[in-house]
């Protein structure tokens, strides 16, 4: 049995890895991109909601920035704390930046994706850059995106940002986050005009305003509280052009303050990104075990064809964690090396919060109660 299943393995990390070898390559770094000196009006469109300790140092790296027809529209997604009072500040700082206070949530809307699609309602310019409060950015981000975005003529452009983590487990589990991903939902496949697949990135959605609208808007991904992977990934299904990028050295991030933190935060979107079925949480956390755990154990079984196979899975996979960890992380590949242990946190991530949404009768996401019932309705 065991035969037969890591030798079904190495034919699937060998599909996974010449796929993944191709469409990373296709990947462009921006950093690479030439700068926009002036151009039509950029809207960047930032949701908070109890962000008063990282939103203004994110916006203040924005209005540095060396392409300056740029509007900001702040919204305050009903922050309990002093987001509202930082923002206020900023807005005292520079004219270019308006502010949307919002104190109720309409029905069928998930906080976050209802701020963002009350800041397009009053954004002006012919760019759309939905990002979060709490990302950081060079001061040549927004003019070499915009190069990039005009330059191939697109619709949808997103960028992953460095991933920054100070605590070890936690860079692990980031890595490995990026790892399954990458196989999982092929994000380079977005490049290919010729393909369905499509991505989005929250820390960087940059959208022209006209295929937004034409599109929908977030009117369409309103109860997904991975907003922003299903905005990109139903516009290409839609045919609107679109690019992933990376932008490790542009734009940066703290993803999660500590591991426990990542665990609260995957709350929210794990179980999503399984369609809220049983079925497909057993189905990852089975295959997650038998692809990244198993071999680890198997490899001292006293059957040599055994072990010889698990070698076999092992060594592909960790060609393809390699891969991905180079070209989208700063971290250092040799993570790989505890990669068993780290899936097992993230099989233990996925079961806690499947688990938790079950028991809460739906997701709570910054103080708000989402109902399973009706997210599946939306689903």
């Amino acid at each position: 049995m065991l035969t037969i299943l890591f030798f079904i393995g190495i034919l699937v990390w060998t599909v996974f890895l010449s796929d993944g070898l191709i469409g990373l390559r296709k990947i462009d770094s921006l950093e690479a991109e030439e700068g926009l000196e002036n151009g039509p009006l950029l809207s960047v469109i930032v949701a908070a909601r109890n962000e008063e300790q990282q939103i203004k140092t994110s916006i203040l790296s924005q209005l540095a920035q060396t392409y300056r027809n740029v509007e900001w529209i702040l919204v305050n997604d009903r922050s309990t704390d002093a987001t509202g009072l930082r923002m206020e500040e900023l807005k005292k700082e520079d004219q270019r930046v308006s502010i949307i206070h919002i104190e109720e949530l309409p029905e069928g809307w998930l906080g976050k994706n209802n701020a963002l699609y009350h800041g397009f309602l009053q954004a002006s310019g012919k760019w759309l850059l939905f990002t979060d409060a709490d990302v950081k950015f060079e001061e040549e981000a927004f003019a070499k995106a915009l190069r990039y975005f005009e330059r191939h003529q697109l619709d949808h452009l997103t960028a992953a940002p460095n991933l920054s983590a100070k605590k070890f487990w936690l860079k692990t589990f980031i890595a490995f986050f990026l790892f399954g991903f990458s196989y999982f939902k092929r994000p380079w496949a977005a490049n290919n005009p010729k393909s369905k697949i499509g991505t989005g990135i929250g820390a960087f959605n940059l959208i022209l305003k006209e295929s937004y609208e034409a599109f929908g808007t977030h009117e369409k991904v309103k109860m997904r509280p991975d907003d922003d992977l299903q905005l990109g990934m139903r516009m290409k299904q839609a045919g609107y052009r679109q690019r992933i990028v990376t932008a490790l050295k542009l734009i940066e991030v703290e993803w999660y303050g500590s591991l426990r933190e990542a665990f609260v935060g995957l709350e929210k979107n794990t179980f999503a990104g399984l369609h809220y079925r049983v079925s497909m949480v057993i189905f990852a956390v089975f295959g997650v075990f038998i692809t990244n755990v198993l071999p680890f154990i198997t490899i001292f079984s006293s059957d040599k064809i055994v072990s010889l196979l698990s070698l076999g899975v092992i060594l592909l996979s960790g060609i393809h964690y390699v891969m991905v960890i180079k070209k989208m992380t700063v971290f250092s590949p040799s993570m790989f090396l505890v990669l068993p242990v780290t899936a097992l946190l993230f099989i233990y991530s996925i079961i806690r919060a499947s688990i938790l949404t079950y028991k809460r009768g739906g997701i709570m996401w910054r103080g708000t109660l989402y109902k399973l019932s009706e997210l599946r309705k939306k689903e």
